[in-house]
């Protein structure tokens, strides 16, 4: 059953470039139906270019908040009348409250993802060794997010290697007690690195083409845990060649419903139904999966 939109209905959404993909919609419009609540959530498909103008005309529009999602997370920073300590920390916003007509930029991606790592992996990675591929809006908030959780070495490796280089030098000025530093994706010396890692996070949507981040899987490795933040499909060619080799895997469905139950609460001000937005995500994608 489809939410009733009538005059009073509170709109958000979330912008992307693509976006189709999104199980947002299906997660949040459960929520709110749980919640008896009059809101509707839509998929916003917002090109780069048009990004200044689609975030400046929320507040005409009347529109609550949205949340963003590749490619927007950082070039939306610029555009926002105030942020979150998280969100300034990052460089990154993935959720975006109006408040008297201003721009709050928040990043619940942080909680979202230390939540799911908690509760999925049972991984916490203070003292360890972690490997995180990809720097964009998602990979800096997870990398910082493990280097407040005072995680003992991070690589960050990214296809670019002078943005992976940039997020090292700002996360080494905040917390300059982790062993940190940057390299290309192509690198060769990848392998050596997750070899003597126990935590594996892919950032990138490499998975979503059905390709590998990683050209040598030799490295995968019983003690290690892989996080694949890609949630459709429900498991990558890196989480299978994971499983194979003995890895605990993790997909990104539960991070994206923890992130979006945080987004929830700051547009309505009520407890996020948890439950029913787990349930609602799996039944929307494994929809679209068949």
């Amino acid at each position: 059953m489809k939410p009733e939109i009538g005059p009073e209905t509170k709109v958000v959404g979330v912008f992307g470039y693509p976006v189709k993909h999104s199980a947002s919609p299906a997660m949040h419009n459960a929520a709110f139906r749980a919640c008896g609540l009059d809101y509707l959530y839509a998929a916003f498909e917002v090109k780069p270019e048009h990004l200044r103008d689609a975030l400046l005309g929320l507040p005409a529009l009347g529109i609550c908040g949205v949340n963003l999602t590749i490619p927007h997370k950082e070039n939306a920073i610029q555009y926002m009348n105030e942020l979150s300590e998280e969100a300034a920390a990052t460089g990154a916003v993935n959720t975006v409250v109006i408040e008297s007509g201003k721009l709050k930029g928040y990043n619940t991606d942080i909680e979202g993802f230390l939540e799911s790592l908690s509760e999925d992996a049972g991984f916490t990675p203070g003292e360890k060794k972690v490997v995180v591929l990809g720097a964009g809006g998602a990979g800096r908030a997870i990398s910082f997010a493990l280097a407040k959780e005072k995680a003992s070495e991070l690589i960050i490796a990214n296809r670019t290697a002078r943005r992976a280089e940039k997020l090292v030098s700002e996360i080494r000025q905040k917390f300059p007690e982790v062993k940190i530093k940057a390299m290309p994706l192509s690198s060769n010396s990848i392998g050596e690195e997750i070899s003597s890692c126990t935590l594996l996070v892919n950032v990138t949507p490499l998975g979503m083409k059905g390709e590998m981040p990683v050209s040598n899987t030799e490295c995968l490795h019983e003690g290690l845990t892989v996080y694949d933040l890609i949630y459709t499909p429900l498991s990558t060619p890196l989480l299978e060649e994971a499983k194979k080799r003995g890895a605990k895997t993790v997909n990104g469905l539960s991070m994206l419903v923890y992130q979006g139950a945080a987004s929830f609460e700051l547009w309505t001000g009520k407890e996020p139904p948890i439950s029913v937005m787990k349930q609602a995500v799996r039944e929307e994608v494994i929809k679209r999966c068949k």
